[in-house]
């Protein structure tokens, strides 16, 4: 585990095509289910959709998938800003909420947006091995669980091992509390099942970055969630499990935290392009 102080800190992001003048483009809501499953589901129609903001004058870059967070209850997509201009697409994606809609399909949802990424970037000039996932909260919880555990992304002919990197803010490494809610189970009763990133720990999994308030900042267990995940994706022989916790955040910490996923997304794509 990584403790990090914000005082002041500079990160310079050396992407792909930062030596040239970058134009960017967005398109919003588009569908990333197919017709005949939009037009079966009006919530589905409704709700499952993704923008993408993207370089339209240089080609190969890499893709954020950015899913937002709310505890499965609430929120929409969002571009974040500080991950605008930076030479990389983002795609910002919308999932199903409780209580219209119960887990799975919040993951459900995720990894059809993920596989959306996959069968799609390359059209608007993007390197379909460059597809990073990451997300805040509920969002971090949704990346980790289509990350690690592979069923989700099988089932739309993707194998998981192609994702880049993973880089969940402060996610849940336990069964999600609203999942535990739905089962009428107390959100202070830790549980670890088949719906827990924890479950599906795996030496073959992508890189993976995790980030976390201060520990007796965030909300209750979610660092030391994140610390036993690193332990166990360490214990199994997975070599590339790193644990950042940010010092004098709390649960929202996501803005501190935006370098550290640029960084990570530029140390990767050049480990991949050499």
């Amino acid at each position: 585990m990584k403790r990090i102080l914000f005082v002041l800190v500079v990160f310079t992001i050396c992407s792909k095509g930062f030596s040239q003048d970058i134009d960017y483009e967005i398109k919003q809501n588009i569908p990333y289910y197919s017709d005949s499953v939009n037009q079966s589901d009006s919530y589905i129609n409704e709700r499952c959709v993704l923008d993408i903001y993207y370089p339209n004058n240089i080609t190969g870059f890499a893709t954020i998938v950015w899913i937002h967070g709310g505890g499965l209850k609430s929120f929409q997509k969002e571009i974040p800003e500080e991950l605008k201009n930076k030479g990389v697409a983002i795609i910002g994606i919308n999932y199903r909420l409780y209580p219209k809609v119960k887990a799975p399909a919040y993951i459900e949802d995720t990894a059809a947006a993920v596989a959306w990424a996959f069968k799609n970037i390359q059209e608007f000039g993007g390197s379909k091995d460059l597809i990073f996932v990451s997300g805040h909260s509920a969002g971090g919880y949704l990346a980790s669980m289509i990350g690690l555990d592979k069923n989700w992304l099988v089932s739309h002919n993707i194998d998981a091992n192609k994702i880049a990197g993973l880089i969940p803010f402060s996610g849940h490494a336990i069964t999600h509390f609203t999942v535990r809610e739905e089962r009428g189970i107390s959100g202070s009763q830790p549980i670890i099942d088949e719906l827990a990133p924890l479950y599906h720990v795996r030496a073959d999994a992508p890189p993976l970055l995790l980030i976390t308030g201060d520990r007796e900042l965030e909300l209750l267990g979610r660092y030391e969630e994140n610390a036993y995940l690193m332990r166990m994706m360490k214990i199994v022989g997975h070599t590339k499990t790193v644990l950042y916790e940010l010092d004098g955040y709390g649960h929202n910490m996501a803005q501190p935290a935006f370098p550290l996923l640029l960084k990570e997304v530029n140390r990767i794509s050049k480990e991949k392009n050499n």
